[in-house]
């Protein structure tokens, strides 16, 4: 553990992270792979939503993304030279099982083999993410995740990838961000499968907590005893914009939309009395079947933590509305119940996404968490930040923006685990510039560079930055 004496200089000086620290980067299946048809792979509910028009930027589409599924051992080659001792990456469900039902096609699970192998060869800590958003889209036609029977099939299909590949891989994520698989694909619609039924987000929603907990025993049932498993939430930090009750209100409602909906049944095995009571306009919640809870509430590792910006509400007066949440614009809502919430922008410098750079909100996530969940280890399997790259004409990308907004939030990490938190490891999102979901190639997250008409990599000057900050454990002074 850091000691307070270590970091008692000033705010500008370097910061040693804890021995045992892991440096990682980020990525998904749909958002690098391509080989959208290849050897077996089926389309997913976002190869569908990409091809259907107006959906996505310019009508971008992920059939051949940055080609990794050809490129990989460049790729783990590029993540040894910058000295990452993890990469946390995404299993396509429609690779390895293109219905969602039945046995495991070979050619996709070897490609995951091939993968990992090459990740333990250099020394490089495969994380494994179940699910990063492809629902095979013949389980979508059936119902998709508002239907009970996803969530079994989900199951099944977390049994055949242990099975494979739970010899090597330690440590398992079930799902990546369900908050944007359910209100965001079912809701609002500008996520795949591009559905606006408020009830049926609030159904998926529990069908993904049910998936994750059954997910979790099948995983149980067959990796090695000292791998371990996770879920990965992007926990909102929602603030008020005003001291009023009324805006107090709207943060409660928005938390537990946001956060609880998860944290409530995985980690604590009840969902929120609130949350029923907001939504029971809606729903009575008869979905939630007798042993679902117990079936969800499974014990897990560590949280993994999806940070990038805080979330300011207030009761709704006029100034904000629903598209102003960060999530993409659509005349309906993700967050059903909370007709009288509205969002607004946090003040302050932005990416290229328009979401505010704010650090302090990455700490007072962590220390709530540490707060609400003392025993439950942390990780931050994602944080990161959209710029406006360009080579420049000596081919070089000199990203100076990226490595101000890093070293803001590791010193934020850095100071929640001075103060008690207990972090594991930190993802930068995202190892390559990329498929950007409804923004298509538009937005640029990578700390590798994708010039995509070839697919030429170039790492970032952040990429070298966070390579040293990722072999020595220490974070640089400003």
């Amino acid at each position: 553990m850091v000691t307070a004496q270590q970091t008692a200089s000033a705010p500008d000086a370097a910061r040693p992270f804890p021995k045992g620290f892991l440096w990682g980067s980020a990525t998904a299946s749909y958002q690098i792979e391509g080989a959208a048809a290849e050897d077996g792979r089926t389309p997913s509910i976002w190869d569908t939503y990409a091809r259907t028009p107006g959906r996505v930027r310019n009508g971008d589409t992920g059939d051949i993304a940055t080609d990794h599924y050809h490129r990989w051992r460049e790729d783990v080659a590029l993540m040894a030279e910058l000295g990452l001792g993890a990469y946390r990456f995404s299993l396509a469900w429609p690779r390895i099982q293109p219905t969602g039902r039945g046995p495991a096609v070979q050619k996709g699970l070897d490609f995951y083999r091939r993968l990992v192998d090459d990740l333990l060869e250099k020394g490089i800590q495969p994380v494994a993410t179940l699910y990063h958003w492809d629902l095979p889209q013949e389980l979508e036609d059936a119902g998709g995740w508002p239907e009970r029977a996803t969530a079994e099939r989900f199951a099944e299909y977390a049994a055949l990838a242990a099975d494979a590949l739970g010899d090597r891989v330690k440590t398992w994520t079930t799902l990546n961000e369900p908050w944007c698989s359910a209100f965001l694909g079912y809701g609002s619609g500008v996520h795949a499968p591009g559905r606006t039924d408020p009830v049926a987000a609030l159904r998926a929603a529990h069908h993904l907590n049910l998936g994750h907990g059954l997910a979790v025993q099948a995983l149980r049932d067959r990796i090695r005893a000292d791998a371990q498993c996770s879920v990965t939430l992007n926990i909102h930090h929602v603030r008020p914009l005003t001291g009023s009750d009324a805006d107090a209100d709207a943060v409660r409602r928005i938390d537990a939309l946001a956060n609880r909906v998860y944290t409530g049944p995985m980690l604590q095995g009840a969902y929120p009395e609130d949350l029923l009571k907001d939504t029971a306009g809606l729903t009575d919640w008869s979905f939630v079947r007798d042993g679902d809870l117990a079936q969800i509430h499974q014990p897990l590792d560590f949280l993994g933590v999806n940070y990038y910006s805080p979330t300011v509400v207030s009761e709704a007066d006029g100034s904000g509305t629903h598209n102003s949440d960060g999530h993409g614009n659509s005349t309906h809502s993700p967050w059903p119940g909370a007709d009288k919430v509205a969002f607004h922008q946090p003040p302050g410098e932005t990416t290229a996404m328009g979401w505010a750079v704010d650090p302090t909100g990455l700490y007072d996530l962590l220390r709530r968490l540490s707060a609400d969940f003392p025993k439950l280890p942390l990780v931050i399997t994602e944080n990161g930040a959209a710029f406006d790259d360009y080579a420049d004409p000596s081919g070089n990308v000199n990203d100076t923006a990226r490595i101000a907004y890093v070293r803001g939030h590791l010193a934020a990490v850095h100071r929640a685990i001075v103060d008690g938190s207990d972090v594991r490891g930190y993802f930068l999102w995202s190892l390559l510039d990329n498929f950007e979901w409804a923004h298509g190639y538009g937005k640029r997250f990578g700390a590798v560079y994708v010039d995509y008409p070839t697919g030429t990599r170039i790492p970032k000057a952040s990429a070298r930055w966070y390579s040293e900050v990722a072999r020595t454990g220490i974070l640089p002074g400003a």
